[in-house]
C-alpha cells in the first residue's frame, strides 16, 4: 500500500496531486464557446503518482500529466493522461515513489541509481506534426495528439546526442525552424551548454556546444531572426551539495550575471557576453531587432522564488517578485554593459505573445499577474499589455482561485495581430475544481466569454500550447 501525500505546501490545495486519470465527453459550459475556435488546448503539469520519499520535494518534481481540452463546433471535452515515462513506470510497478528528489542519490532506492528519472512536466511543444511533452534535463516527450498516450522520447533520428532539451524550444514563424538549447550536457550540473536547430522538415540540422561561467539554472532563453541569447544567472546547481543533501540549486548572487549573444549563423566560439548585477529570470516574452539594438522583454525577479541560499535559507519575499523588464543590447557598442528598465509594475510571471510575431517587433502581450498575492505560484489576474500605446487591460478572479498561464489563440490565420483569444484554467479555491476560460483577447477587462466547467482541479502547473485543427 502506497504511503499518504504529506502535508506539503507543493502537494495541497492547487498543487494537490490528481490521482486519477478521466475523459469527459461535452464538458457543461457558461457563455458561448466561439465556433472558430477549433483545436486542442494542452496543458502541462506535475502530478507525483506517489508520495516523495524525502523532505526535499519541490514543484519542479512531479510526475508529468498532461491535460487536453479539445475545443469543436462550440462544445469542449476534456481527458487527462500521466506520462509513461521509464520513471513511472518503475514506480507504478514498485507502487511507490523510488528516486530521491532532484536524483539525490542518498534518497533514491538502489534499484534505480543512475537510471533514468525524467518527468517530462514542464512544457508542450508543437512541431513538425508532432507534440512533446518537454522539461529541461531530458529528451523531449512524444504524445499521440489525439489520445495523449505515451509515445517516449525522441531524438530526431538519434541526430540528438545531447539528453537534454528545453522546455523553452522558440519557433521561427518565417521558417518553421525550432531553435533548442540544453543546459548541464556535459553531466548532471555540469557547465557545458549546447544548442542548434530543428528544420520545418523535423530533421536535426545543426548542434553547438559551449561552455556557461558556472553551472545555473537556464530554464529559458530569447531569440530573434538572427540572434540568440542565454541568460547564465545565479541560481547555481552543485552535484557535490546534492550529494550530502544540501540544496542542489542555490542562490550565489555573488557570482553576478552574464547574459550571452551570439548569432544564429555564427559558430558558439562568437559567443559575446554581457555582465549585470545578479537578478534571475524563469521566462522571456520575446525579443526581436532594431538596427544594431536588440530588445528583450522578461520577466526579471530580484532572486528566484521556490530557492534558498546555499544554507537553505529563503529568498526575501520582498525581492522574490518578477515584473516585466524591457533589456536593450546596443550591438555597434563594445562594453559588456545594457539597459535594464523596468516597464510595468503588476508582480507576474507566464508571459505570452501571439506566436506569429515570434522572434519580431510585436505589438501585445499577456501574463499571469499577482494583485491579491495569495501564495507561491498563484496568480489571480490575466494582463494584456499593448506595447504600442503603453495601455493595460487586467481581469481578475476573487480571493482564493488562481490562473493558469494564458495562451494565445489568433481568431484565424490571417487575423491581425491580437485578434483571438486567450485561453486559461481556472483553479477555483472554495470548490477544489477547476474551468476552462476563454477571454476575447481584444476586451479581456470584460471577463470571460466563456466558461467550462471541471468537476475536479487541473494541478497547477506551468506551460501550454494550443494546436487548432482546419
Amino acid at each position: 500500500m502506497s504511503r499518504p501525500f504529506p502535508d506539503h505546501p507543493f502537494l495541497t490545495g492547487s498543487f494537490a496531486p490528481l490521482t486519477f486519470e478521466a475523459d469527459a465527453f461535452d464538458l457543461p459550459v457558461r457563455g458561448a464557446v466561439p465556433k472558430d475556435l477549433r483545436g486542442t488546448l494542452y496543458r502541462n503539469s506535475p502530478n507525483p503518482q506517489f508520495a516523495p520519499r524525502d523532505d526535499n520535494y519541490h514543484w519542479f518534481l512531479g510526475d508529468g500529466m498532461v491535460h487536453a481540452f479539445r475545443l469543436e463546433d462550440g462544445r469542449i471535452s476534456y481527458r487527462n493522461r500521466w506520462l509513461r515515462t521509464p520513471k513511472f513506470l518503475a514506480e507504478r510497478a514498485a507502487h511507490e515513489a523510488l528516486y530521491g528528489s532532484w536524483g539525490n542519490p542518498r534518497t533514491t532506492d538502489p534499484s534505480v541509481l543512475g537510471k533514468d528519472d525524467g518527468v517530462a512536466n514542464t512544457s508542450i511543444v508543437i512541431h513538425a506534426g508532432k507534440v512533446f511533452a518537454a522539461e529541461e534535463a531530458h529528451l523531449p516527450f512524444a504524445i499521440d495528439p489525439e489520445t495523449i498516450a505515451s509515445e517516449g522520447y525522441w531524438d530526431f533520428a538519434g541526430a540528438l546526442t545531447t539528453g537534454r532539451f528545453t522546455a523553452h524550444p522558440k519557433i521561427d514563424p518565417t521558417t518553421g525552424e525550432m531553435v533548442f538549447f540544453g543546459y548541464s550536457v556535459g553531466g548532471p550540473f555540469s557547465s557545458t551548454i549546447a544548442y542548434g536547430t530543428v528544420a520545418k522538415s523535423g530533421k536535426l540540422t545543426r548542434s553547438e556546444r559551449f561552455e556557461a561561467p558556472y553551472s545555473a539554472m537556464v530554464h529559458d532563453f530569447l531569440v530573434t531572426q538572427n540572434y540568440l541569447l542565454f541568460p547564465i544567472l545565479p541560481l547555481t546547481g552543485s552535484l557535490e551539495r546534492a550529494r550530502r543533501g544540501a540544496p542542489a540549486y542555490a542562490w550565489e548572487p555573488e557570482k553576478g550575471g552574464h547574459i550571452g549573444v551570439v548569432r544564429r549563423d555564427a559558430p558558439a566560439s562568437a559567443m559575446r557576453w554581457f555582465r549585470l548585477d545578479p537578478c534571475y529570470v524563469f521566462h522571456g516574452m520575446n525579443a526581436y531587432e532594431d538596427g544594431d539594438t536588440i530588445i528583450a522583454h522578461v520577466m526579471q525577479y530580484g532572486v528566484p522564488p521556490l530557492f534558498g541560499d546555499l544554507s537553505g535559507k529563503p529568498p526575501d519575499p520582498q525581492k522574490m517578485v518578477s515584473r516585466l523588464h524591457q533589456w536593450r543590447f546596443n550591438l555597434a557598442d563594445p562594453s559588456d554593459q545594457f539597459r535594464r528598465e523596468q516597464i510595468d509594475d503588476l508582480p507576474a510571471d507566464f508571459p505570452r505573445l501571439d506566436e506569429r510575431f515570434a522572434l519580431n517587433a510585436y505589438r501585445h502581450g499577456y501574463f499571469a499577474a499577482k494583485v491579491k498575492a495569495s501564495g507561491a505560484g498563484a496568480f489571480d489576474t490575466l494582463a494584456h499589455r499593448d506595447f504600442k500605446t503603453g495601455a493595460q487591460a487586467t481581469y481578475s478572479v476573487p480571493a482564493g482561485d488562481a490562473f493558469s498561464e494564458p495562451v494565445f489563440v489568433p481568431r484565424s490565420a490571417n487575423a491581425a495581430e491580437g485578434d483571438g483569444y486567450l485561453l486559461a484554467t481556472i483553479y477555483r479555491g472554495s470548490e477544489k475544481r477547476s474551468e476552462l476560460a476563454i477571454f476575447d483577447a481584444t476586451a479581456l477587462d470584460k471577463g470571460p466569454i466563456a466558461l467550462a466547467a471541471l468537476s475536479h482541479h487541473v494541478t497547477l502547473g506551468f506551460h501550454g500550447n494550443w494546436r487548432g485543427i482546419a
